[in-house]
């Protein structure tokens, strides 16, 4: 009851990006707005040209079906539909629908009076997309660079990557994001874990505070980084996690086109083992 009284209070028009009241209303508990409108017509669109190529296919196997980009032949060109054309058609819906939805949510930030964290994370994410189907091919001169849409075929794009740069796991910047990775995961098991021994009590105990949750570590490791502190670090290593993994795909052909253990040559020529 005190959720709907208080969403009396913020349900009000006004505060959009675009200005005025424009689609500036919810469906049940979902706000809609103007971006949430091109976020539906673009994710729509897309699914629409997804099963448009499909059918064009020889299959409607989940695990077979395959968008292939243009071939490099077409460098940076617009592609027929069937040679490319509808990649670059969907790409186009994918970016759009991503990029409604962030700005759906600063708007939803907005009219709640709170922070852009959630849509400056999500900004990340799709940074690590369009880094692969626009930015990369668009540095190395061809559409056909991007993955194909599919799941096998999108397997086999990142064993192919990995094969043309015989060990991709020597990428330095390839390192950072994987041990962002797992620090996510680590920072977030250790926080969950935390949460759930302190608020889901045996029965009959009390729930318990902050305090606790604050000792508990002081005690384990020495020092405690408080609640607002797991939160600020959770956020940091997610985003340093997207933003790594976009980094060494686009400095992999555009800036390093070798093996990449043969990047690793420097630190045995060092003079200190001469």
């Amino acid at each position: 009851m005190s959720m709907l009284s208080f969403e009396k209070k913020y349900r009000v028009k006004g505060g959009t990006l675009i200005g005025g009241d424009l689609l500036d209303f919810w469906v049940g508990p979902f706000y809609v707005g103007f971006f949430g409108v091109t976020t539906a017509v673009c994710a729509i669109l897309g699914t629409a040209l997804i099963l448009y190529g499909a059918a064009q296919g020889d299959t409607w196997n989940v695990w077979r079906i395959s968008i292939e980009p243009p071939p490099l032949s077409y460098g940076l060109s617009l592609a027929p539909m069937n040679e490319g054309g509808l990649w670059q058609m969907i790409t186009i819906f994918a970016c759009g629908a991503f990029g409604s939805w962030m700005l759906r949510q600063v708007e939803i930030s907005r009219k709640l009076g709170m922070g852009l964290h959630v849509p400056f994370a999500f900004g990340f994410a799709i940074f690590a997309y369009v880094s692969l189907v626009v930015i990369r091919p668009w540095l190395l001169g061809a559409w056909g660079h991007g993955f194909p849409y599919g799941i096998m075929s999108h397997l086999n794009w990142v064993s192919y990557i990995g094969y043309q740069y015989a060990a991709f796991h020597y990428n330095p910047a390839h390192m950072i994001a994987v041990t962002f990775f797992f620090t996510t995961c680590l920072a977030l098991a250790m926080h969950g874990s935390l949460i759930l021994m302190a608020t889901d009590p045996k029965r009959g105990e009390h729930v318990k505070t902050g305090e606790h949750e604050n000792t508990f570590f002081r005690d384990n490791i020495g020092y405690s980084i408080g609640a607002l502190g797991i939160h600020r670090l959770g956020m940091f290593t997610a985003i340093s996690a997207a933003f790594w993994s976009a980094i060494c795909m686009l400095i992999s052909g555009p800036l390093w086109s070798e093996s990449w253990p043969s990047w690793w040559n420097w630190w045995l020529e060092l003079p200190i083992w001469s």
